[in-house]
């Protein structure tokens, strides 16, 4: 199984946000390292098969972000499990994912799943709104990093801006305090130069609502993480 922790780039596509097939083989063919599907609401299985089908012309690894348990289907390199960290909603912490569980237990092939440590920064967003979150200090997100590494170890620590440019100083902080966990940044990247600036602090930066904007834009980020090296923090 490829070593996700050598990633530095993915490209995030929305099940619900058609995409034609010249657009999606540029995605796929850009040397992005992973291309997620996920969305935050009404994700639909034929959706998700539809993507799937289409992505696996391709050999870049194929991820699916699970939000609603009747969209998940086998076929997937990964599975990526969120948990949000600043929810005041315990259902999206740790009550979906026992469910889940509780239901598909026996099939589940462990290593395809990671656990991602979300802490919502975008409060107008509404994948903030969707999963009853709430507003947190500079301290409360490097607690509940800290939180994440140590105490859950989540593979992944994911800063979540949805649309909206995040705070590279804190991103930059968030950095410092991680030796294990990988640090996700995502959150409304338009060009090379915020695509770089926030790939020398986070281990690997997610590029999404720029696809459906501006292609051209969006797969300029690629080469621009990859030409940055991380600046060293924790790690």
């Amino acid at each position: 199984m490829e070593d996700y922790r050598m990633w530095r780039h993915i490209f995030k596509l929305d099940p619900n946000k058609p995409i034609d097939d010249e657009s999606l083989e540029k995605i796929c063919e850009s040397g992005t390292d992973a291309v997620i599907v996920g969305g935050t609401d009404d994700v639909t299985l034929d959706q998700v098969l539809d993507l799937l089908a289409r992505i696996r012309r391709y050999e870049v690894t194929c991820i699916l972000e699970v939000s609603n348990l009747s969209a998940v289907t086998p076929g997937y390199d990964f599975y990526f499990i969120p948990m949000v960290l600043n929810t005041e909603n315990p259902k999206w912490l740790i009550d979906y994912h026992q469910q889940a569980v509780k239901e598909y237990g026996e099939f589940i092939e462990w290593e395809e799943l990671k656990a991602e440590g979300y802490i919502m920064l975008n409060p107008e967003s509404k994948a903030y709104q969707w999963t009853d979150s709430k507003q947190v200090t500079d301290e409360d997100v490097i607690a509940y990093a800290q939180v994440a590494e140590h105490l859950m170890h989540l593979p992944f620590v994911y800063m979540e801006y949805s649309g909206t440019y995040g705070d590279v100083k804190l991103v930059e902080r968030v950095s410092e305090e991680l030796d294990q966990s990988l640090l996700i940044y995502g959150g409304g990247i338009t060009t090379k130069a915020e695509a770089r600036d926030m790939a020398r602090h986070a281990d690997i930066v997610v590029v999404g609502n720029i696809i459906y904007e501006n292609l051209n834009a969006a797969l300029r980020t690629v080469h621009a993480v990859h030409s940055v090296e991380k600046i060293k923090g924790g790690k």
